[in-house]
């Protein structure tokens, strides 16, 4: 496995609680990584040797601005490229935006910001356009991510329902619970791949507060703050991995057949069948289908 990209959850909390999001972000949840943390993440990065870019996201990562700022400054003195995901709730003006992103001018590459209706009442927020005022002087590039509500566009039909400005909803996570009954639900047997992660070869994974890197939100594949990122990397192996083997060989009904697991008839997409039952084997690969923060429990 040959890694170029870390996306660092700096927190899973967030000031929102969208119905779409991937590890049930929410002003309740726990885990937060410190710069100490950071700091052994870029070295074990640079140690790799193969790392070129690395983002900092959650949650929300500008609710612990200090260490976000100290984080992107030892990534950036440490040769990567620097991108942070954020919902701009901090950008309650012009000129609030300027003061906030004034530090990171020179420091990132990417700015991307979320705005929709799960996280305002208007697919271009207020606060969104506020940050597109102040990042042309700023020198900041930026980008926009726009989840389309299910009912603006069924993912089962045509590809191609939606602008280009927006994505669909993957149903893992909150989005399992909270937004697969909205849509209609194909059967399950029909779910026969992976459609939106490469198992094999990832080339980027993500880094959460505990050390887990994940494949895809809540499938771990070792922890950093126990073992080498090196070390993790050269261990792997997707064909035998008990989650990643199944899904490459037959896709989530692989994890089904694989280990008997209990099904409903349909499901809204891939990701959903693959979620709940990632989730009736939490039991039995503790150490892989963890942590609780990504399976809402104690937040359902």
């Amino acid at each position: 496995m040959k890694l170029s990209g870390l996306h660092l959850l700096l927190t899973y909390q967030c000031t929102f609680e969208c119905e779409h999001c991937f590890v049930w972000g929410s002003p309740w949840q726990t885990g937060t990584l410190t710069l100490d943390n950071i700091r052994h993440i870029v070295r074990e990065a640079q140690d790799l040797g193969t790392i070129t870019s690395m983002y900092f996201e959650g949650g929300e990562p500008f609710l612990y601005y200090a260490t976000l700022l100290a984080g992107v400054r030892l990534a950036k003195e440490a040769g990567f490229e620097v991108g942070i995901v954020s919902n701009s709730y901090w950008a309650t003006s012009v000129g609030d935006a300027i003061e906030w992103l004034r530090p990171f001018a020179g420091l990132i590459s990417d700015l991307s910001v979320s705005s929709d209706l799960y996280h305002y009442d208007e697919m271009l927020s207020q606060q969104t356009r506020n940050v597109c005022a102040t990042v042309e002087q700023l020198g900041i590039p930026i980008g926009t991510i726009s989840i389309a509500r299910p009912e603006a566009a069924d993912p089962t039909l045509v590809v191609g329902q939606l602008p280009e400005s927006e994505s669909g909803v993957m149903y893992r996570g909150r989005a399992a619970v909270k937004l697969s009954g909205k849509v209609r639900q194909p059967p399950w047997s029909q779910f026969t791949e992976c459609p939106h992660e490469d198992l094999r070869d990832p080339g980027r994974v993500h880094v959460d507060p505990l050390g887990n890197l994940h494949l895809c939100q809540g499938i771990v594949i070792g922890n950093l703050f126990q073992t080498s990122l090196k070390e993790i990397c050269e261990r792997y192996d997707p064909d035998n991995h008990p989650i990643a083997g199944p899904l490459l060989r037959g896709g989530p009904i692989g994890l089904v057949k694989d280990y008997g697991v209990s099904h409903r008839a349909a499901y809204a997409d891939a990701c959903h069948l693959c979620y709940e039952v990632r989730r009736d084997l939490r039991d039995r690969f503790p150490e892989i289908l963890t942590p609780d923060q990504v399976y809402g429990v104690g937040l359902n």
